[in-house]
């Protein structure tokens, strides 16, 4: 009577059975890699805030070398607990990093000259981590009138 309206079908039950299979195997795909990108994200977060305690230290490192009046002498120094937040006392939150930097004499002679600046900083995890970097700075001549 109605040729038209007889062939059109709707969406079986097969269909539908494997359309929510492959839904929720995409699903459960997505959720075990949830616990990783937390990981993930709380490392890149660590290494920025380390990242950006290295080059404050070593950017004062340098400053003061390069004011020839302080020369520090060679030599370690190590600083128990740094906050990325350049507080004194920890925010609710904040991790303690711990800041090493050595200074040394790269030619051995001890004549103020060229000073090789290395500072390491580490943060607590599983194991100890460490981002580290190094700097060649000389001290400035005074022009004097």
């Amino acid at each position: 009577m109605f040729p038209s309206i007889l062939n059109k079908r709707g969406i079986s039950l097969v269909e539908v059975c494997v359309a929510l299979f492959l839904l929720s195997v995409g699903v459960l795909a997505l959720i075990t890699l949830q616990p990783s990108a937390w990981r993930l994200s709380g490392k890149s977060d660590y290494l920025g805030r380390a990242s950006g305690i290295l080059a404050a230290q070593l950017q004062a490192v340098e400053a003061q070398i390069m004011n020839a009046a302080t020369i520090p002498s060679a030599g370690f120094a190590s600083n128990p607990a740094v906050y990325p937040g350049g507080q004194s006392t920890a925010k609710p939150g904040d991790v303690p990093f711990t800041v090493e930097t050595t200074i040394e004499d790269p030619a051995g002679t001890g004549q103020p000259g060229i000073w090789r600046v290395t500072v390491r900083v580490r943060w607590p995890g599983t194991t100890m981590q460490a981002i580290q970097a190094s700097l060649l700075v000389s001290p400035q001549e005074s022009s004097s009138p």
